[in-house]
């Protein structure tokens, strides 16, 4: 068994497999950049290392580095986690040049499904159905898209090394080709350094379906069942759960021996996900799954399969990474019971889900059955990394028990100041169609503002404060022999509300007293009147403001230039993703600032619009 173990990753992963390494009496070593130095997975490993700046260009993806950290802390394997140098087949075979034991599938399985046109015509090759569509070398634009128009729209644009949403856009028209083409493939250069693409028939009723599958170095292959990753929000999956709600028995065999059949095909060690899309419109069947792509690596989503199977999903991988056979036979794991994941984001859903960074001052996650966390109250949220912070996890005899034991969790979260999506996964919990497990991977976009959260607390949550609040310290005036309710006006983060609300006894002083709302997975500061101050510029005024910190990709405009509502007049990428900000009405270009290629601060003016005559 290995005795010591660098973990090559970051965050809630990093705890995540520190957490088994040490029950399975493992020495474990982190590794940290400058923006982590004082994160919950360095304090929880037995000693850490520091590799580097805090972009993770220069630590987390410095490989050189990585295995350097794991010879001088004599480490014998390194696991890598999920994202960053996971799935870089170069990089494992570094690991094992250098005589360290890689936590993963070997080198050749890893690039045999790492680029999705040729993991493709491999599944093709073992028999495995997979999605129409155009895998070729020849990525000239026309040519792309004839074979667009070929295989007919609403086509799905990929990048062939992509994942977790990036390098991917739907295009449901000719005429939107070519522009989606050039934003895709500017994204997985950024993302992947690989500007090369596939096209897919896109499903108009699909569902995420995959299955974790799982070899050792014996050739032994199994599968622990599946998990629907159907609730996603541009791509990147909010709510997993497993089993898949409406498999049957018969397709569910059909499915998971699928997925056997494409790992043998690559020979496949250790954990890894063949992902699946089905055509749900007329339920799930076997003969309406195809082929997607193969994760070859731990997924974020694998604690619903440890909740169902009751396996230690890394436990397995450091066995069978040292060179134990699979602990279980396929006749002896079976489904108990439901698990659902949420995925807890630090961003802001009423600003269009923009990731949301700063000190966590308070996080409580109530009443989870499990999280799966990197961070702690207290601790930064950076704007180096992907702003995920917490993995919520429930399980239940039922898919109804599970489902309410998450939302009621979320429900009681307090995430502040730092905004996060617990509100809208609560909503998403609790709408209809969720409920029923009417799935499909447009659910979101096409609920749209009904998945949103209410913008203030209930009037009862807001009485309930204040009362509270003016006992503690209440605004100027209060007096306490005032009639029994009354109306006074508070700040609710900063903008007046009148709440009309019942005194509170004791004494009465004037004071800065503020304290928190809490409803709905929401939170919001609430304090006594004070005077505002000019409110900074914004898009009411005509002045572009960088929503955060970022880098200008993209400038569509010129200064002097007319624009209309709604036009996109800067790309601005950050945390992984674009944003695109837009004229707020009709108007003039008055003032461009930026520049593609600058870095900017949030808050920056980056343009002006002046409204037309």
């Amino acid at each position: 068994m290995i005795q010591s173990l660098l973990i090559a990753n970051r965050g809630e992963i990093a705890c995540r497999i520190i957490r088994t390494a040490r029950a399975m009496g493992i020495r474990t070593i982190a590794i940290y950049s400058d923006a982590d130095a004082r994160a919950l997975h360095v304090r929880e490993a037995d000693e850490a290392v520091h590799i580097g700046a805090s972009p993770a260009r220069e630590s987390y993806l410095v490989g050189d580095r990585i295995i350097a950290a794991a010879s001088d802390s004599g480490a014998e394997a390194i696991h890598p986690g999920y994202g960053f140098l996971s799935e870089n087949a170069d990089f494992a075979q570094a690991v094992i040049d250098a005589g360290i034991i890689w936590v993963g599938p070997n080198p050749d399985s890893i690039r045999a499904m790492g680029l999705k046109d040729a993991a493709k015509e491999r599944m093709i090759a073992a028999g495995v159905p997979v999605t129409p569509g155009y895998l070729g070398e020849d990525q000239n634009p026309d040519h792309l898209k004839r074979e667009a128009d070929a295989i007919g729209y609403p086509v799905l644009i990929k990048a062939v090394a992509g994942g977790g949403g990036k390098g991917m856009r739907r295009v449901d028209d000719e005429a939107d080709f070519a522009d989606a083409l050039v934003s895709c493939q500017r994204e997985a250069e950024s993302s992947f350094g690989n500007t090369q693409v596939l096209i897919e028939k896109y499903i108009l009723s699909p569902r995420h379906i995959e299955v974790q599958v799982f070899g050792d170095t014996q050739g032994n292959v199994v599968h622990l069942f599946e998990r629907d990753c159907s609730l996603q929000r541009r791509h990147q999956k909010v709510i997993e759960e497993a089993p898949a709600p409406g498999m049957d028995a018969d397709t569910r065999a059909a499915i998971c021996a699928a997925a056997v059949k494409a790992a043998k095909a690559v020979d496949y060690v250790g954990a890894g996900t063949i992902e699946f899309i089905a055509d749900a419109s007329e339920g799930l069947r076997a003969d309406r799954i195809w082929f997607m792509e193969m994760n070859t690596r731990l997924q974020v989503e694998h604690p619903v399969t440890e909740e169902i199977t009751g396996q230690d999903l890394v436990e397995w991988q450091l066995r069978v990474a040292s060179g134990e056979p699979l602990p279980k036979r396929q006749d002896e794991l079976a489904i108990d019971g439901h698990a659902m994941e949420a995925r807890l984001y630090a961003e802001d859903p009423a600003k269009g889900f923009l990731p949301s960074i700063g000190r966590l001052d308070r996080f409580d996650l109530g009443d989870a059955t499990r999280v799966d966390t990197g961070v702690e109250q207290g601790a930064e949220i950076s704007p180096f990394y992907d702003p995920m912070i917490a993995k919520v996890i429930a399980w239940g005899t039922t898919r109804e028990e599970a489902r309410e034991t998450l939302a009621d969790a979320l429900d009681e979260a307090v995430v502040w100041p730092v905004r996060s999506n617990a509100g809208f996964l609560v909503q998403a919990l609790d709408h209809p169609a969720f409920v029923a497990a009417d799935l499909d991977t447009g659910l979101i976009a096409r609920e749209g503002d009904a998945l949103m959260p209410p913008a203030m607390p209930s009037d009862e949550a807001l009485a309930d404060a204040a009362a509270a609040l003016a006992d503690a310290g209440p605004f100027a005036g209060f007096r306490l022999n005032a009639a029994p309710r009354r109306d006074a006006v508070f700040l609710l983060d900063g903008e007046p509300v009148t709440i009309d609300f019942a005194e509170a006894e004791g004494d009465a002083t004037t004071g800065d007293t503020a304290l928190l709302v809490s409803e709905g997975g929401q939170t919001w500061e609430l304090s006594h009147w004070r005077a505002i101050g000019a409110a900074a510029g914004g898009a009411a005024d005509g002045a572009i403001l960088s929503p955060m910190p970022g880098r200008i990709i993209a400038v569509a405009v010129a200064a002097g230039e007319a624009v209309t509502k709604g036009q996109k007049l800067l790309t601005l990428e950050a945390m992984k993703m674009e944003h695109s900000l837009v004229a707020p009405f009709d108007g003039i270009v008055a003032d461009l600032a930026a520049s593609e290629g600058a870095q900017v601060t949030e808050g920056a003016t980056l343009a002006r619009i002046e409204r037309s005559e």
